[in-house]
């Protein structure tokens, strides 16, 4: 496996060297900002990456307005207790993507987001969970959460600023490269060792999962 400063090396080169490179890399937000997220604005971001899996994303742009109107700004205790009368209505609202699984998910993930209060609330766990046991996060989101698995999961993180990895096409690439792994991570195994390497590349560089993320992206 090479080293960070190698690959970032790497990753230089193809973008017209290291000042460019720094240009298109992005930082996560302060652990405290993260933390501060509404439980709401969780709950979106969620709903957002779930809505747009599978169908055109300027879809979901276009009728984000509606679908925030459609469920109640995304209220978690009111999304939560949906009953089927809400749920069967949602299903015939034009300004939502009308896909029964995915809005069962919107109340699935109210009541896990509202499970997490017992634990110091949602943006407190996400805020504090460590970076080098970010696939714990991820593992989280997928066994307590509803149809947060794989990257799914991984851009809901991402929108709120969380620092963390995204397993692009482009990142997996790299990573076989690197022969940290064989194939798209799917199994603990995997997820392990992408963690680990992660891990040698922030005790290397200083730097956050999110922009080592980038620059292994940029490196293909």
């Amino acid at each position: 496996m090479r080293s960070f400063e190698e690959i970032h090396a790497i990753a230089a080169d193809r973008k017209g060297g290291a000042d460019a490179l720094e240009s298109l890399l992005t930082k996560p937000k302060p652990a405290a900002d993260v933390a501060q997220v509404p439980e709401d604005r969780w709950l979106a971001g969620f709903s957002r990456a779930i809505f747009q899996t599978g169908i055109s994303w300027k879809v979901v742009d276009k009728k984000w307005d509606g679908i925030e109107a459609a469920f109640k700004g995304f209220d978690v205790g009111a999304c939560a207790m949906m009953d089927d009368d809400w749920f069967d209505a949602l299903l015939r609202d034009t300004r939502i993507i009308r896909h029964g699984a995915k809005v069962q998910a919107v109340r699935d993930n109210a009541a896990f987001l509202l499970s997490l209060r017992d634990r110091g609330g949602a943006g407190r766990v996400f805020a504090d969970w460590p970076a080098t046991d970010y696939a714990g996060l991820l593992a989280l989101l997928k066994t307590e959460g509803s149809r947060l698995g794989a990257s799914t999961g991984q851009y809901a993180m991402r929108l709120q600023g969380r620092d963390g990895y995204m397993m692009s096409t482009d990142v997996v690439a790299r990573l076989v490269a690197e022969g940290v792994i064989d194939k798209s991570p799917s199994s603990k195994r995997a997820m392990t060792a992408v963690q680990g390497a992660f891990n040698t590349w922030m005790d290397q560089s200083g730097r956050s999962l999110t922009e080592i993320s980038r620059v292994l992206a940029l490196s293909v």
